[in-house]
């Protein structure tokens, strides 16, 4: 089997190691089925998607539609790397599933608007409500609607550019799956996010901007008992899907 590549790009190691461990855990994957890049710390100019059984990339707390002038060395540099990977894997339609930041970096490569006009959401939890679309898609068949996942985002994608199918939304924000041709897709919750994940991450982030620190306590404990387990679903069927096309 091709191995799946995982992008990640978390500068601090314990939110990188804990995201990238809920990745194995609930895409049922061995350390040795992926290949991993920090790509805030390293390059990936020289993949080739076609190398890979499908492509995740995680979240951060980078934002795409920030100023490109005040983003940090790094992020302009894995951004042109990204757009490169991008024309990839839109030419071969090679399996993708982005996460957050994900689906924000896709939308932007594809035409479509992301701002932090409408539609951020806080940290916490939303429900999942799948379109007609969504509701035959061979990714989303099945699952029980609507579903819990967990969210957290500064900026958010303000329309659907050519080209794109809605899968899904929610009541306060309007892209929450998207697919592209026919195995390029991306959520803008996290799919590999449960409760004590989320947990830890507001405490990683709790100085970011996404709440006010003294919020985090309410947080995690509004948090605590919230199940995500058709979220993680996507996520498994993604990995059993591509995976097994070797």
């Amino acid at each position: 089997m091709k191995p799946f590549l995982i992008l990640q790009l978390r500068s601090l190691d314990a939110a990188a190691d804990n995201e990238f461990e809920a990745f194995l855990k609930y895409g049922k994957l061995d350390k040795s089925d992926v290949h991993r890049v920090r790509m805030e710390s390293e390059s990936f100019a020289d993949i080739d998607a076609a190398d890979y059984a499908g492509i995740i990339v995680g979240g951060g707390p980078a934002n795409v539609s920030d100023e490109e002038d005040t983003k940090p060395d790094d992020q302009r540099r894995f951004e042109q790397e990204l757009d490169q990977l991008y024309a990839q894997i839109f030419e071969k339609d090679i399996p993708y599933l982005g996460s957050c930041y994900g689906l924000g970096s896709l939308m932007r490569y594809a035409g479509g608007t992301v701002s932090r006009e409408k539609y951020a959401e806080k940290v916490g939890h939303t429900k999942v409500f799948l379109t007609d679309e969504g509701k035959e898609d061979p990714l989303l068949r099945g699952l029980e609607v609507p579903f819990n996942a967990f969210c957290g985002h500064k900026e958010a994608c303000q329309d659907i550019p050519k080209g794109a199918v809605l899968l899904a939304t929610s009541e306060n924000c309007l892209v929450q799956i998207i697919r592209f041709k026919d195995n390029i897709y991306a959520t803008q919750f996290h799919c590999e996010l449960d409760a004590l994940g989320i947990a830890r991450r507001i405490r990683f982030y709790r100085h970011h901007g996404y709440f006010k620190p003294d919020e985090a306590g309410r947080l995690i404990e509004h948090t605590r008992d919230v199940k995500a387990e058709h979220s993680h679903a996507i996520l498994r069927r993604f990995v059993e899907k591509y995976g097994s096309l070797e």
